[in-house]
């Protein structure tokens, strides 16, 4: 990595980034939100925020009205010892921390000071980022994260509204997420997307109501948001290995 490129100033939006990288990543907010999930654990930073991403933690970040951050992507372990010589193992503590910090208000101007333009000069750049890192080892305040997602009320908020179009941001409105942090969240917790789990949710209260009642397949596909009932049939088979029909006389036989 050229020192050129340590510092950059990036601007995020609600497009999703989803990634890793073996170098370690510091993330300065200027103006706006941005959400972030690293490997499981979400947090938000603003202005006087600062989030740090440990080598080869995938994260994932975006911001649902734009956010603006001076990024710092930190050379390896020689960097830092040539770097800061006594204060490369509390840098490396540091860059070890995986989460959400916020900087005081000297921390802050000085990552102000170097966002105003002089990231663009290579000297600049690379005693900046010493400067960034020297400050940090006085320990920033941890931010406190949100560490579960409410299944209950995605269960029943799906199970009300299963006839209906549903989309990602209404779950995220019932978790008090944007939709790119309940994005993550749900690769982590669950191994599957938002979309995908409300599909889930909704085939299974398709196989309960086959089991359960005499209602027609159509009138079944409809109640769980299918209105071709093909579809519903591949779905269901895609699902649960079977079409409706058979699952129905498979519970009869039961």
């Amino acid at each position: 990595m050229s020192s050129g490129s340590i510092l950059s100033l990036r601007h995020y939006t609600h497009d999703l980034i989803a990634h890793s990288h073996e170098h370690s990543q510091l993330v300065f907010g200027l103006r706006g939100q941005l959400d972030f999930e690293l490997d499981g654990r979400g947090a938000r930073i603003e202005r006087q925020g600062l989030i740090v991403v440990p080598g080869g933690t995938h994260h994932t970040c975006g911001s649902a009205n734009g956010s603006h951050c001076l990024v710092f992507d930190v050379p390896g372990a020689a960097w830092l010892e040539n770097s800061l010589g006594e204060q490369a193992q509390a840098s490396q503590r540091l860059l070890e921390h995986r989460g959400a910090l916020l900087l005081n208000s000297h921390q802050q101007q000085l990552v102000d000071w170097l966002a105003a333009g002089p990231v663009a000069d290579p000297l600049i750049a690379q005693q900046g980022a010493v400067l960034l890192l020297a400050s940090l080892s006085n320990a920033p305040r941890p931010v406190a994260v949100q560490k579960q997602l409410p299944f209950a009320s995605f269960d029943t908020y799906i199970e009300q509204h299963a006839a209906y179009p549903l989309q990602v941001a209404d779950l995220a409105r019932l978790a008090g997420l944007s939709c790119a942090r309940l994005h993550a969240r749900f690769i982590a917790e669950v191994s599957m997307t938002p979309m995908d789990y409300i599909r889930q949710r909704r085939l299974q209260q398709a196989r309960k109501l086959l089991a359960e009642t005499d209602l027609a397949i159509g009138e079944i596909a409809s109640r769980v948001g299918y209105n071709s009932q093909s579809a519903f049939s591949a779905a269901m088979l895609k699902s649960f290995g079977r079409t409706p029909g058979a699952l129905r006389r498979e519970s009869g036989d039961n």
